[in-house]
């Protein structure tokens, strides 16, 4: 790998919520997020509960989702087990009831404990207020998790794209080096 292979990729790492796998190809923008991924400008794993929730349903979605690193929970010392409580007091104030909202307090765990950005449509809308989106702020003031949608997420990567060509194109200028062949392809 050489100096300029090391610069086009990002420690940008996200995490796919269940209800991102893209496996008939409509999701736009994770269309994006994907291809990115395959050219090693972002990395983007899943948590276990939402890979396995992926999984369900058809073996196109099983292929999607499997095709994932995943995370594990794992959650062993009394920090980790205080921050998933808490996580559990913001997402569903009576306490996770159903597997569906205990897998959803495991991936906004997951996503923390990994250092990742979580990327879901879950909630945030008129149908559907709370959810991990409609909590996202309460999440990032309380426990630095940054949660966002797909398009969200595409319009971060694209700014640091951006920003990452402009330090290429200037640093080419003033070494009077070629500019790596990814800078504005990207």
């Amino acid at each position: 790998m050489t100096d300029h292979d090391r610069r086009r990729i990002y420690t940008l790492r996200f995490q796919i919520d269940a209800n991102r796998i893209n496996a008939s190809g409509q999701l736009e923008n994770m269309n994006k997020l994907e291809r990115w991924r395959r050219d090693k400008v972002i990395s983007i794993n899943m948590a276990q509960p939402a890979q396995n929730e992926a999984a369900y349903g058809s073996n196109n979605r099983a292929r999607k989702a499997y095709r994932y690193v995943f995370t594990m929970t794992e959650s062993r010392t009394p920090e980790e087990q205080g921050i998933l409580k808490e996580i559990e007091r913001v997402l569903f104030p009576e306490g996770a009831s159903t597997q569906s909202e205990k897998n959803d307090v495991e991936i906004v765990f997951n996503a923390r404990k990994y250092g990742c950005i979580l990327v879901t449509n879950d909630g945030g809308s008129r149908r559907q207020p709370g959810g991990i989106l409609g909590n996202r702020d309460k999440l990032q003031q309380l426990l630095g998790i940054q949660v966002l949608t797909d398009g969200e997420a595409v319009v971060l990567v694209r700014k640091l794209i951006r920003e990452r060509d402009d330090r290429e194109r200037t640093e080419s200028a003033i070494t009077g080096q070629p500019l790596p062949e990814w800078v504005g392809k990207d």
